[in-house]
């Protein structure tokens, strides 16, 4: 398993990231949603603010995807705006029920989390 530095751990550095793609497809969802409720925005710049959060490179090949199930299900909304001098953006907003389910899945995964955080540093008793 490939280790990582003190710095890699810091949200906003710019040092890739090489999390296990399972880690990621476990909390890439409610990643997204909370990158969203900043406000809308496109998909390469959502990209951008989870690599700037520290999850390193997210590939349009999962990202799109992912944002096109959001949509599907109610989560976000999606709005094509016209470029700057170039080719239309598809925007992506969150919903009121994205943000319910941010607020909801958000508070299970840190139970979650908490939970395989003790179990795995917890030593083991002997029986």
């Amino acid at each position: 398993m490939p280790t990582r530095s003190r710095a890699e751990d810091t949200p906003g550095t710019a040092v890739p990231a090489d999390w296990p793609s399972d880690w990621l497809r476990g909390i890439l969802t409610l990643c997204v949603l909370r990158v969203l409720t900043a406000g809308a925005t496109y998909g390469y710049e959502i990209a951008q603010r989870l690599a700037a959060a520290g999850l390193g490179e997210i590939k349009g090949g999962t990202l799109y995807p992912l944002l096109a199930r959001l949509h599907a299900a109610g989560l976000v909304e999606e709005e094509w705006r016209p470029g700057d001098g170039g080719p239309g953006r598809k925007y992506y907003a969150l919903t009121a029920a994205g943000r319910t389910h941010l607020h909801d899945e958000g508070a299970r995964w840190s139970r979650f989390a908490a939970l395989t955080q003790t179990f795995v540093t917890t030593p083991e008793v002997a029986p």
